[in-house]
């Protein structure tokens, strides 16, 4: 326990003081309305809070429409639905969770905050899920641990799947903007305008804002940052496992890819829609069921406004948000996503013929860094690469070139449970660590062992995370400073416990970003799952402007 947190502690239970109704209930008056929350161990909680008017009827497929200021005492004692998303009574994966209530009115926060709290930053999270699933309601995201070290701790809802990303034509003609689709984007960023104009009331400082999030979290930190609606927003991000992925374009074909309204428009005939009204008068849970099992996948879109060009060029022209990040990717991440892979090759000789077919002059490069003699190792090791490990170092790289404090991790814990079942530090498994939620993972997640070791981890990562949305730089208790990245490529490596290295996993970040930048300059395929044994025909060596970079 920390001293914060000993503290906290004491004050709940000392001096012989009675807890007051009010104080186990307490009502904030913020500008959107009074809310009554609990409050439990020094933290006062405030769920379900609606920041937008539900996204129902006329206003599905639409940007979130501000609320008025509702009148009385609104109860914030209850997380608010999941926005919809499939449903399943199976538990299949280790992220599985048993049904939770899902609605199209769905647009609600979280907020953990400690007591007596003035103007203290903000960490807000964003759940992952594909952009498909999830929701801020998740036990693993409970953000008591991380308000206990004197953070305000907001967790958010956005429209998943169909009814957040959807494009169309009819849609973008309805548009004052001409755009459409990224529509859970844009609930994002109306979070974020509710938390600068309201977290004051809870103890929060709206200009010390942390966007964070994990996997599909990840990625709409990164687009956050690419949006010029979000600029101004927030003051630091951290990103994990987030993916820097090639994007669909709202009104052209690009990377082989029809445009994101015509795939909207292949979907209504998919669906058998006539039009657009009727695809609005459909049961929400009906049209996103048929829309998943239709093949829709859900992404954002490149629309030239909310999301002006590509991530990669937003980045390498020096647009995005000019804040400080931490950033990284785990060891194991494909452990628990196998169905990235590509069908394996039959023996080491046919992935190596397979590999010099695909990559041509850089086949050599590949089998260097993920070499035949053990296909499956190298091929885990060369989808993560390609999609988390490369982002977090591109992204970490760009902001440290910009004089910008930059903190790169590689989490590579693993433990009894997780390595016997093969998922030795797997996509998310750092998330009960950061949150001190080991008695609150998914049913089948491998059960995290209470021992002393593992508590001690878990409160050096959540010192980290705290640390550095209060301040900007990521320190923790008797653990090691964390090193910038910049200069020396130095990383912090979880393992057994936080030890400082440098240069991780030579020749990786270098082999894909040049994989990217080919890709990219051809715009025949994009860059996102299409690797090793995946990876189309090779494209040829282009000019300087794809020179690899400096290792």
């Amino acid at each position: 326990m920390t001293m914060r947190s000993t503290l906290f502690a004491l004050a709940l239970a000392g001096g012989g003081v009675a807890a007051t109704a009010s104080d186990l209930q307490p009502v904030v008056e913020a500008p959107a309305g009074a809310v009554r929350g609990s409050a439990v161990g020094g933290i006062r909680v405030f769920k379900g809070i609606p920041y937008a008017k539900p996204p129902v009827g006329s206003l599905r497929w639409r940007p979130p429409v501000p609320l008025d200021r509702w009148p009385g005492t609104r109860e914030a004692s209850e997380f608010g639905p999941a926005c919809v998303q499939p449903q399943s009574d199976k538990l299949t994966t280790i992220y599985s969770e048993p049904p939770m209530p899902v609605s199209e009115d769905c647009l609600t926060l979280n907020v953990w905050t400690p007591d007596e709290a003035r103007g203290v930053p903000v960490l807000v999270w964003i759940h992952g899920g594909s952009l498909l699933t999830g929701s801020s309601r998740e036990p693993l995201y409970d953000g008591t641990e991380l308000a206990r070290r004197g953070v305000v701790v907001v967790s958010i809802n956005y429209r998943l799947g169909v009814l957040g990303w959807l494009a169309h034509p009819d849609l973008t003609r309805e548009s004052p903007q001409d755009i459409s689709g990224n529509y859970g984007l844009l609930d994002q960023i109306a979070a974020l305008h509710w938390i600068r104009d309201n977290i004051a009331a809870f103890g929060g400082n709206p200009s010390e804002v942390t966007i964070a999030g994990e996997s599909a979290g990840g990625l709409s930190g990164l687009l956050l940052m690419s949006s010029p609606y979000a600029r101004g927003l927030f003051q630091r991000a951290i990103l994990q496992s987030s993916y820097m992925i090639a994007l669909p374009e709202l009104k052209r074909s690009v990377f082989s890819v029809p445009s994101w309204q015509a795939t909207g428009k292949m979907l209504q005939g998919g669906l058998r829609a006539p039009d657009l009204a009727a695809m609005r008068r459909m049961d929400a849970q009906a049209i996103t069921d048929a829309s998943a099992k239709l093949g829709f996948a859900p992404l954002p879109a490149v629309d030239g406004k909310v999301l002006p060009r590509q991530m990669v060029d937003t980045f390498d022209a020096g647009e995005q948000a000019p804040v400080p990040v931490v950033a990284g990717f785990n060891q194991g991440e494909i452990r628990s996503l196998r169905m990235l892979l590509a069908k394996p090759a039959k023996d080491a000789a046919e992935y190596e013929a397979a590999i010099r077919e695909r990559y041509g002059d850089l086949a050599d490069r590949f089998l260097a860094l993920y070499p035949a003699a053990d296909q499956a190792e190298s091929m885990l090791a060369a989808t993560r690469d390609a999609l988390y490990g490369w982002t977090a170092e591109r992204v970490v790289r760009q902001q440290a070139a910009q004089g910008l404090p930059s903190y790169l991790y590689l989490f590579d814990h693993g433990y009894p449970a997780a390595d016997a079942a093969g998922y030795h530090a797997h996509h998310a498994s750092e998330l009960p660590y950061v949150f001190g939620t080991f008695a609150r993972t998914p049913p089948l997640w491998p059960k995290i062992p209470d021992s002393e070791a593992e508590r001690a981890l878990s409160a050096a990562m959540t010192d980290y995370w705290a640390s550095f949305a209060r301040g900007g730089q990521p320190v923790a208790a008797g653990a090691p400073s964390w090193p910038s990245y910049a200069p020396g490529q130095r990383y912090m490596l979880f393992a057994e416990r936080p030890e400082p290295a440098s240069h991780l996993m030579p020749g990786m970040f270098a082999f894909n970003e040049l994989v990217m930048c080919r890709r990219r300059a051809d715009r025949k395929v994009g860059w996102n799952w299409n690797v090793g044994l995946a990876a189309p025909k090779p494209v040829a060596s282009m000019s300087s402007e794809c020179a690899p970079p400096n290792p």
